[in-house]
């Protein structure tokens, strides 16, 4: 196969990162635009989409898509690995590129803890009653939560999955358990909303006789912060615990480690 045809096979495969890229950023903005940011200050169910999607799906999305290079983050340009098997240093390396040659030298376990704590904490406080409440007298609030989940979102989502240039830091161990404790105090929150007798947020109760009654209305909010937490971490943990059982044993493993160390040195070469 010549290397042209090649670099159009490589080509082709990075439409679906940046759709997924494009995909995120669309689905921000529909919940912070009528008619989805009204509907959220009338139904819960609308808002636990729009929370999940903020703390959750968006910043998944991001991180699937790697924009890093349209945001000027990344240069694009691989790792380069010398014939000693040192890195070879870049002639112009960005933030991105920077962090990624810091990552190939050690492993940090602390950074994703530190991470899960604080999606963690802001899952708890966004959902509280009073300030679901505060969202519904003050549509400003939608943004400054959406930055501050899709943020945070994002940084814990790198430390999860591969977003060239970067490359989780965790060992698989620790990436199994810490998807396992975000999903968790997604569903204890949504849990805690389900079983509350009164209305989660009092000032949508009104808007929700309309169509859904107050009970359902609540129910379907949580059995959707279920379900969405669910399909976006439950996969990396039976993936990463795969991965982990098999990689000793499993040549596969070996040849993706094989890809992964051609993806360092450079699969076309140093650049001229």
């Amino acid at each position: 196969m010549s290397e042209v045809a090649v670099q159009g096979f490589f080509a082709r495969r990075e439409i679906a990162p940046r759709s997924a890229a494009v995909a995120g950023l669309l689905l921000w903005l529909l919940f912070i635009i009528p008619p989805l940011s009204t509907w959220s200050s009338q139904y819960e169910f609308v808002q636990a989409i729009q929370f999940s999607s903020f703390a959750i799906v968006v910043p998944a999305l991001l991180v699937i898509g790697r924009p890093w290079r349209w945001l000027g983050l990344a240069s694009g340009e691989p790792l380069q690995i010398g014939s000693d098997g040192e890195l070879i240093a870049m002639a112009s390396p960005r933030l991105l590129d920077r962090a990624a040659l810091r990552r190939t030298k050690h492993q940090s376990h602390q950074k994703v803890i530190v991470l899960l704590i604080v999606f963690m904490v802001q899952a708890i406080v966004w959902r509280l009653s009073p300030v679901v409440n505060a969202l519904g007298h003050h549509k400003w609030l939608a943004i400054v939560e959406s930055l501050s989940l899709i943020v945070a979102g994002v940084l814990l989502w790198i430390e999860l999955i591969e977003s060239m240039p970067l490359s989780p830091s965790a060992t698989r161990p620790y990436r199994i358990g810490v998807s396992l404790v975000a999903t968790w105090t997604v569903w204890v929150v949504a849990y805690v909303m389900a079983m509350s007798h009164n209305s989660w947020n009092p000032v949508l109760a009104p808007h929700a006789s309309l169509v859904l009654s107050r009970s359902a209305d609540q129910q379907l909010a949580a059995a959707l912060m279920w379900f969405l937490s669910a399909v976006a971490f439950v996969p990396l943990v039976f993936l990463n615990l795969f991965r982990w059982l098999r990689s000793e044993e499993d040549p596969s493993d070996e040849l993706y480690q094989l890809v992964r160390k051609e993806q360092a040195r450079g699969f076309f070469g140093p650049k001229s």
